[in-house]
C-alpha cells in the first residue's frame, strides 16, 4: 500500500530524546521545542546540557512549555529508569508521548586493533543505551494504557557495512532487527515505531570519530556529503509525521533499504519497486568496487599491522593479494 501521513502533531506533546545534548538529538529537541512541544533532553555531560537547554528555550512557543534536562548516563537499565522518572515527574507521571533515541557513539577503528573492552562497550553505547530506555518507556506506556511513537536512530551503516566499525556496525544492524520486531509487537498496544537511518553527519560526534578513523574507512567517505544535524532532523521529522516505519536520509540508503528490507512493510510499492530494481544493478557493482578497494590496501596494512606488533614481523601473509579473491 502507499503511505500516508498520520498526522502526527508535535504541538502540545512531551517528547522525550536521549542524546539530546548536542547533534541530531539537540537539533530535533529545537525544531519539536519550535513546534511547541514539552521536551525532556537527556545525556552525560552537564555542561553540555545546561548550554543546550539555553538554546532550546530560546525557541519556546509558550510560557507553558515544560523544557528541562537530566545528566544520566542510559548503558544500564537502572539509569535507563531513573532518566524516564526525572522527566516525567513534572507531567504527572504520565509516560511521553513520543521518544526519540539518539544516544550513542562512535569509535571507528580495526577490527583487531580494538581492545576487548572497547567492544563490549560499543555495543552498549549504540544499543543497549536505546533498548533500556525504549523498554522502560513501552512498559510504562503499557501499564498507563497510552499510546506513543518510539524512534530508534540506527545508520546508513545498519544496511550495510563498511571496514573500520567493528564496534558501531553490529549494534546498528541489531537496532534494525529490534525495530522490525518491535514494529509488529507493539500492535498489539497501538504504539508505533520508527526507525531512522541516517547518512554521515556533522556533528561533534563526527570529529572525534576521525580522530581513530583508519585510513582506509576515510578513503570510502571521501565523496561522502554529511547532512548537517538539522537537515537531518528535518528528514526524520518528516519520516514521521508521513507515518514511514524505516525512514533513510539520502538516496544511497534508500537503495539499501530497498535491497534489505526483508519483511519490513513498504513505503510505497511502485518507487520501492523502482529501487528493488536500480539497487539489483548497483549493488553488485558497489561489492565489486568494495572488496577492490579493500584489496587494494592490504599492502599497507599489513605494514600498519606490523609496525603495532599486531603482527609477527616475521609473518608469511603475503602482501600481494592478486592472488586471493
Amino acid at each position: 500500500m502507499f503511505w500516508r501521513s498520520d498526522g502526527w502533531v508535535a504541538d502540545g506533546k512531551h517528547v522525550y530524546i536521549t542524546g539530546g545534548s548536542s547533534g541530531l538529538g539537540l537539533a530535533l529537541a529545537k525544531a519539536l521545542t519550535a513546534q511547541g512541544a514539552h521536551v525532556s533532553i537527556i545525556a552525560r555531560n552537564k555542561n553540555k546540557l545546561a548550554d543546550a537547554l539555553a538554546d532550546i528555550e530560546k525557541l519556546r512557543t509558550s510560557p507553558s512549555q515544560i523544557l528541562q534536562s537530566f545528566s544520566h548516563s542510559l548503558s544500564t537499565p537502572d539509569g535507563s529508569r531513573a532518566a524516564l522518572h526525572d522527566a516525567i515527574s513534572t507531567h504527572g507521571g504520565l509516560a511521553p508521548d513520543a521518544v526519540f533515541l539518539c544516544a550513542g557513539s562512535s569509535t571507528p577503528k580495526f577490527f583487531l586493533e580494538y581492545t576487548d573492552a572497547e567492544l563490549k562497550e560499543g555495543m552498549e553505547t549504540s544499543y543497549w543505551a536505546q533498548v533500556w530506555t525504549a523498554r522502560a518507556v513501552t512498559k510504562l506506556m503499557v501499564q498507563q494504557s497510552r499510546t506513543g511513537k518510539l524512534v530508534f536512530i540506527s545508520s546508513t551503516l545498519g544496511l550495510m557495512t563498511l571496514p573500520g566499525y567493528g564496534s558501531y556496525v553490529p549494534a546498528k544492524h541489531a537496532l534494525r532487527g529490534l525495530a522490525d520486531m518491535l514494529s509488529v509487537e507493539l500492535m498489539l498496544y497501538d504504539i508505533d515505531v520508527h526507525i531512522y537511518f541516517p547518512p554521515t553527519m556533522y556533528t561533534p560526534g563526527y570529529e572525534v570519530e576521525n580522530l581513530t578513523k583508519p585510513r582506509l574507512t576515510l578513503d570510502f567517505e571521501a565523496d561522502d556529503t554529511p547532512l548537517t544535524p538539522e537537515e537531518a532532523a528535518r528528514i526524520l521529522l518528516k519520516g514521521v509525521k508521513n507515518g514511514q516505519f524505516q525512514i533513510t536520509g539520502n538516496f544511497i540508503t534508500e537503495l539499501f533499504r530497498a535491497s534489505s528490507r526483508g519483511a519490513a512493510p513498504r513505503r510505497n510499492w511502485l518507487l520501492d519497486a523502482l529501487f528493488d530494481f536500480i539497487a539489483f544493478i548497483a549493488v553488485p557493482f558497489w561489492i565489486m568496487l568494495v572488496g577492490r578497494k579493500v584489496r587494494g590496501h592490504r599492502a599497507e596494512h599489513l605494514r600498519w599491522l606490523r609496525e603495532r606488533s599486531i603482527l609477527e614481523a616475521s609473518s608469511t601473509i603475503q602482501e600481494d593479494s592478486s592472488s586471493t579473491s
